[in-house]
């Protein structure tokens, strides 16, 4: 007999605009091209392509700014990414990076991204310019990886960007997962690769989101239409680890619980991710 479902309210998103920049703050831009390694088979850019973007865009910012030497270690706790207007292939795009609220051992920085659009002989159709916004919780750690304060120095550049200056954690994803038999999908193993792997031993935050576009394939009508991606990282996950996903839709939301064996050979949560229609995101009829 299959088990009860789970409480469908608990896992109900509370909805949250990201913040906007404050007007004459400082922020960070540059520009970046969409690679063909960065699309799908609809020339649309995969949320890992974003991730990866993301990584990108930090590492170039923190490059140029006063504290590359005393504020060089960053982790990511939690990535939010707000598809608007999709990015496709070919195109140019225009990356904008400003702290929106931060505490002293923790940042959201939010991240805007523009696309303009050209077209070729594969994708000969005008597109609408490109938007996704996104918010990261970077953690500011020290050569251990334990969080550390900011320096006095980093500390009043980024605050000069927001009013925001007693950011707090709070998860946006249920974090336990349900029991296999609670949900209609069974479980999936997702296969690790070495390439998936950083120099730290830690699967690189991008591979996380390679195993949510194999699931999005089923579900296309969640990426047909603005929409959201949540990631929220709870624990490293290294070499030879066997990952399995955990999946339940939920109306107009997907839900997948990234789960690893703990010492004892027990299933815990490494990370939870969340697709959702953004709201009034219903395609015409």
């Amino acid at each position: 007999m299959k088990a009860p479902s789970p409480d469908q309210s608990m896992y109900t998103p509370a909805w949250q605009s990201l913040s906007e920049r404050k007007e004459g703050a400082r922020y960070f831009e540059a520009g970046y091209r969409v690679r063909t390694g960065d699309v799908d088979q609809q020339m649309r850019v995969r949320l890992d392509a974003v991730a990866r973007y993301l990584q990108d865009v930090a590492n170039d910012n923190i490059e140029v700014t006063e504290f590359r030497d005393t504020d060089p270690f960053w982790i990511v706790r939690r990535t939010v990414i707000d598809v608007i207007r999709p990015i496709s292939w070919p195109a140019g795009f225009t990356a904008q990076r400003w702290c929106g609220a931060l505490s002293t051992r923790w940042t959201n920085m939010r991240v805007r991204l523009t696309a303009d659009h050209e077209t070729n002989r594969f994708n000969p159709e005008p597109r609408e310019p490109g938007l996704i916004e996104s918010e990261a919780f970077w953690i500011n750690v020290n050569d251990q990886g334990m969080p550390s304060r900011l320096t006095d120095d980093a500390f009043e550049m980024l605050s000069s960007m927001t009013d925001e200056h007693r950011l707090r954690w709070k998860s946006m994803n249920p974090d336990k997962a349900p029991s296999a038999a609670d949900v209609d999908l069974p479980d999936r193993v997702h296969v690790l690769r070495s390439t998936d792997f950083d120099p730290f031993k830690h699967l690189n935050n991008a591979a996380y989101l390679e195993a949510v576009e194999d699931e999005l394939i089923d579900h296309p009508d969640l990426v047909d239409v603005p929409h959201r991606a949540v990631i929220e990282y709870l624990r490293p996950i290294v070499p030879g680890t066997t990952l399995t996903l955990r999946r339940l839709r939920d109306g107009d939301r997907l839900l997948i619980w990234m789960l690893i064996p703990d010492d004892a050979g027990e299933q815990q949560v490494a990370a939870t991710v969340s697709v959702s229609k953004l709201p009034g995101s219903e395609l015409p009829a």
